[in-house]
């Protein structure tokens, strides 16, 4: 497939004699969002470290954007515009909203920093971090300082702040933990509003918010693919539901 963004070949990991991912097979095309589920063990978390670089794979493939990453280390995959959200950035507590993102477009264009408020006063940092604050909703939270952020609020600078290095894909590991039903509808809406323009490789529990925005959705069972499709497709299939019944019987 030409549009083919992510392309997992037979990737492999094991701690001892457990196997966390078994020969997965993932394919992620450019503007989807795709989402990883299942049961606790299953690998999800380990795959996400694998694809981040964060982990080495014992065994397998991992191209991207039609270059082979597997062996290349974390800040070169994101170099090359593979963002990690909630691991690749720290925020800074005493900065404001909009000076956690300048800083972090900052890092990207790979000044130096010399002294903060370069951060802070220069256009050409300031601008990107003010279109990126506004894509996840906390235009309007700029100038707040960032410890007097909600949770919520802090999961959604987090995206701003990789948004703001202009990724090609974005590793989303379970965004809406923690989170109460307000605050997880509003990540929800944003991560809808990205829908196309920005593809996202989405780890999540909450099933309702999987539903929702997934195009497609691989189920993992003991490190292996279990079955890919459609939200409707996983959903009917009876494997997938079987799969669910030790954890969470009403989960799908």
């Amino acid at each position: 497939m030409s549009d083919v963004l992510l392309d997992v070949r037979g990737l492999r990991k094991s701690f001892g004699g457990v196997v966390a991912t078994d020969n997965l097979d993932l394919a992620v095309k450019s503007g989807e969002i795709f989402a990883v589920i299942g049961p606790n063990g299953a690998g999800k978390t380990t795959l996400i470290a694998q694809l981040a670089g964060s982990l080495r794979s014992d065994a397998g493939k991992i191209m991207f954007d039609g270059r082979d990453i597997t062996r290349l280390a974390p800040p070169t995959r994101a170099a090359r515009g593979l963002a990690r959200t909630f691991q690749i950035t720290s925020i800074f507590p005493e900065f404001t909203a909009l000076e956690n993102v300048a800083l972090a477009v900052q890092a990207h264009d790979g000044h130096s920093f010399r002294f903060w408020t370069d951060a802070r006063s220069q256009a050409r940092l300031r601008d990107p971090a003010l279109a990126a604050l506004e894509r996840v909703g906390l235009a309007d939270r700029a100038k707040v300082t960032a410890r007097y952020l909600s949770h919520g609020e802090h999961r959604q600078l987090e995206i701003a702040m990789a948004l703001a290095t202009e990724p090609k894909m974005l590793l989303l590991d379970e965004p809406m933990a923690g989170m109460g039903a307000d605050e997880s509808h509003r990540m929800v809406d944003i991560m809808q509003s990205l829908k196309g323009s920005q593809t996202i490789l989405l780890i999540e529990h909450d099933m309702d918010a999987v539903f929702a925005l997934a195009d497609r959705i691989s189920v993992l069972v003991y490190g292996r693919a279990l079955a890919t499709g459609s939200a409707d497709e996983i959903r009917a299939n009876p494997e997938v539901r079987i799969a669910y019944l030790g954890e969470d019987e009403g989960a799908l």
